[in-house]
């Protein structure tokens, strides 16, 4: 009797452990610190997510969860709902001192971090306040004419004789004379239902100058004068002539993959970003048949706009355990072997950071940017300094007006100063 007793009694305490056992293994699991990240790089979603899958099999105590947003939706405000909402990421994306000074109160110091360490003279300048570095940049991207070899050789276009406008347009219309035999709708195609590609950069291109290509004079201003309106009138002007109509229907992605990639157009104004999306419809194509020239600037001739777009910034208050996991999360993916070479094979990015060695730029719209920078034939990115819904918002809108023939030039320049001393005053 007592033997069985004695056995009952094992037996409960195996069935207790074993249960136990079981416990602990599910609440190891569910003790796994989890980053949240909300980043707007559309064209990079799977890139991303593949990368953080890296890093939770290095490091299985914590989990990467990555939601993106970008292309035709407007990552700012979905940004500004988040925060609004119980849905705040722990590391989101920033551009500049204006979304900065938005986001002051969320924005962790990083100056602690490897990639702050590391990054690369000026790339930090449009994130530091005081002592305090609010941001890891990206990267370093550059833009201006993307071309087709083919296209324009058969043309008898020199891609390299093209300097001025004056050259621009006299490519253009020799160009748009062989439509028919060279195959091609159209020289342009500019995404006119988009609101960055002109608010941001074709903007960018000719107010610049204006601000002596520093992102905190225009950061500081209280006005806008278009001082090269005219300049930026007869740019557009220009795209819209020889551009795929009807240009205010066109979207980032028809732009690049059905009209560009597929060789239906000879030019688009974009940047080293739109790069993979190209060579996942035609890797040959985009490895050997594709250049970069840049937009023609008075006085600026044979530059390129290289600047840092976005940066990381990290909610300040997550958890301090979340907080840490999202520095080590960033500074391996900008500073361990894995995370570099990763980054250059698969995001083609043009590195903000040391460390990284030239041969590894691996994609022909990067390294000629990158020998532009190299070179210092740069103009500065000054956009990211703008009141911050005026490049995405106020002006864009005011383009699109203009070119649907809603308002003359002269009405687009005076709402958009007025909406720019507006924003400023708020």
């Amino acid at each position: 009797m007592k033997k069985k007793v004695h056995l009952g009694l094992l037996a409960a305490f195996s069935l207790l452990m074993v249960t136990l056992i079981g416990c602990s293994t599910s609440a190891g699991s569910e003790d796994k610190i989890t980053v949240d990240v909300f980043q707007y790089k559309v064209e990079l979603k799977e890139e991303i997510e593949e990368l953080a899958k890296m890093y939770e099999e290095e490091n299985p105590d914590v989990k990467i969860n990555v939601q993106t947003l970008g292309g035709g939706s407007n990552y700012g405000q979905s940004l500004v709902t988040k925060f609004s909402s119980s849905e705040e990421p722990d590391i989101f994306n920033v551009a500049g001192p204006s979304e900065v000074a938005n986001y002051r109160e969320h924005l962790a110091d990083l100056s602690d971090t490897k990639s702050v360490e590391t990054a690369l003279d000026g790339t930090l300048n449009g994130v530091t306040d005081g002592e305090e570095v609010l941001g890891i940049p990206l990267n370093q991207e550059g833009y201006g004419l993307i071309y087709n070899k083919k296209v324009l050789d058969e043309a008898g276009v020199n891609p390299d004789s093209i300097k001025t406008y004056e050259d621009l347009k006299a490519a253009a219309e020799t160009i748009d004379k062989q439509k028919d035999s060279l195959g091609i709708e159209a020289v342009f195609a500019e995404p006119g239902a988009e609101k960055w590609p002109m608010g941001f950069h074709l903007a960018n291109s000719y107010l610049a100058p204006e601000f002596n290509n520093d992102i905190s004079e225009a950061y500081n201003s209280e006005a806008v004068e278009f001082e090269r309106g005219d300049e930026l009138k007869r740019m557009l002007d220009l795209i819209n002539e020889y551009g795929a109509q009807p240009i205010l229907s066109i979207s980032y992605s028809q732009q690049v993959e059905e009209l560009f990639a597929l060789g239906k157009v000879a030019m688009i104004k974009q940047g080293n970003w739109v790069y993979n999306s190209i060579y996942e419809i035609d890797p040959e194509f985009a490895e050997n048949n594709i250049g970069i020239i840049p937009l023609p600037v008075e006085g600026f001739e044979g530059t390129i706009p290289v600047g840092v777009a976005m940066y990381w910034g990290i909610n300040k208050t997550a958890d301090e355990e979340v907080i840490q996991a999202s520095k080590d999360f960033l500074d391996w993916m900008n500073t361990s072997e894995t995370g570099k070479q990763y980054v250059m094979e698969e995001f083609k990015f043009i590195p903000a950071f040391e460390g990284y060695e030239t041969s590894m730029i691996s994609d022909p719209i990067s390294k000629e940017i990158y020998e532009y920078a190299a070179s210092g034939e740069v103009m500065g990115w000054v956009f990211n300094g703008f009141p911050v819904s005026w490049p995405g918002g106020a002006l864009p809108v005011n383009m699109q007006k203009y070119l649907g023939g809603k308002i003359t030039w002269e009405e687009m320049i005076d709402d958009s100063q007025e909406k720019w001393v507006e924003l400023r005053e708020n």
